[in-house]
C-alpha cells in the first residue's frame, strides 16, 4: 500500500513538473554592446570607444505585416554593455536591436543612409540550434562628427583611402 502511494504521489509530481515546463514562459537575454565611431567607418577599429549611457531597442515584428510585438529598452553600462530580458519565443518575427539614442553630443549621428547597418537581427527562439538564453547581437556604433586625429593612421594600417574605399 505504502509502496503504490509512493509511486502515484511521484508520477502527479513528475506530470505537474511537466505542466510547469509547458506552459511556462521562455526568457532571453539579449546583449552587445554600443561604441562611438571616432573615424566614421561604420566598424570597430582600435580607437572606437564605448559608450555609457547610450539608449537602444530590441525590437520584434511580425514578419508579415510589420506589427511590433515587443518593444524594449536599455541603457549601456560603463563599458558600452547592455542586457535586455525578453518574455517568449519569437520564431516568427524579426527580432533587432536599433541604436535609440546617444550619451554624447559628438558623437550621436545615425547614418540614415545606411540604417539597416546600424540594426542588429538577432534570433529569439528555441528553435534554431543555439541551447542557451543569451542571444549576442553585433556592436552597434554612433558617428562621430569629427574623425579623431589618430584616424589617418588607423585607415592607413587598414590599407583605406580617407573616403574609406580600398587604396591599390
Amino acid at each position: 500500500m505504502a509502496k503504490s502511494a509512493i509511486v502515484i504521489v511521484a508520477s502527479a509530481l513528475c506530470f505537474l513538473s511537466f505542466l510547469g515546463n509547458v506552459y511556462a514562459k521562455e526568457r532571453y537575454f539579449v546583449e552587445g554592446s554600443v561604441y562611438c565611431d571616432t573615424c566614421r567607418l561604420q566598424f570597430l577599429t582600435r580607437v572606437s570607444e564605448w559608450m555609457e549611457g547610450a539608449t537602444v531597442r530590441v525590437e520584434c515584428k511580425e514578419i508579415e505585416g510589420g506589427k511590433v510585438t515587443f518593444s524594449k529598452e536599455a541603457k549601456t553600462d560603463a563599458k558600452g554593455f547592455y542586457k535586455v530580458e525578453v518574455d517568449g519565443d519569437h520564431e516568427e518575427e524579426t527580432c533587432e536591436v536599433v541604436l535609440v539614442k546617444s550619451s554624447r553630443e559628438d558623437c550621436s549621428e545615425v547614418d540614415r543612409e545606411s540604417h539597416l547597418a546600424q540594426a542588429a537581427q538577432v534570433s529569439i527562439t528555441r528553435n534554431n540550434g543555439i541551447t542557451s538564453p543569451i542571444r549576442t547581437a553585433n556592436p552597434l556604433g554612433f558617428l562621430k562628427k569629427v574623425n579623431k586625429p589618430e584616424c589617418k593612421d588607423v585607415l592607413s594600417e587598414l590599407g583605406l583611402l580617407e573616403d574609406g574605399s580600398f587604396s591599390d
